[in-house]
């Protein structure tokens, strides 16, 4: 990895561009920059998530499921910083699908679209689940311009759905249900 910053204010990208850890600089608006900062902002909204009020039933252990994904989210923005390198491990996605097929076994199958809501922090698991999407999204078209390993993709495209499925916990262990989508049919 990088040398760790000492001074944060460098003046450096004055111009527009920033440096990447292996040394090079790019354009602060440049693929690689973008999914890098797609994936801090939800670092950051996974943050807010942690330091809303859990239901006491699930807090600790999600609290400690999420600073494992902070954790997780910072090694992929250190392998998108430096090209070619490699942080993130197939062993972190495997343990997302663990949370997941846990956490999904404990809620009732769903049969419509839900909405976004609930709680508070049911509503910040969504946000972190779009910014989660939108991250996705910025590693995919880094990858179509420059090689990447699969498992960022792999990882973000998990977590997203781990979020989701947090969500409807969060609801559902705060003693409420989920917010279902009603669509309102065209009468004849």
């Amino acid at each position: 990895m990088a040398n760790r910053l000492t001074q944060i204010a460098t003046r450096t990208g004055d111009a527009g561009t920033t440096g990447l850890g292996d040394g090079q600089r790019v354009d602060k608006d440049h693929l690689r920059i973008c999914a890098m900062g797609d994936v801090d902002e939800l670092n950051s909204e996974i943050g807010v998530l942690i330091t809303e009020d859990l239901p006491p039933s699930v807090a600790a252990e999600l609290k400690e499921l999420f600073s494992q994904v902070q954790h997780d989210l910072f090694d992929l923005g250190g392998e998108l910083c430096i090209p070619n390198y490699t942080l993130l491990k197939e062993e972190q996605v495997v343990q997302l699908d663990v949370w997941l097929a846990t956490y999904n076994g404990t809620l009732p199958r769903l049969a419509e679209f839900i909405l976004p809501g609930g709680t508070r922090a049911a509503a910040q698991a969504h946000v972190c689940r779009t910014v989660c999407r939108r991250a996705e999204r910025s590693i995919v078209k880094l990858g179509r311009h420059e090689a990447i390993h699969d498992t960022p993709r792999q990882y973000v495209n998990r977590l997203s759905d781990l979020l989701f499925v947090l969500a409807r916990v969060l609801n559902k262990e705060a003693g409420g249900s989920d917010t279902l989508w009603h669509h309102k049919k065209d009468p004849k």
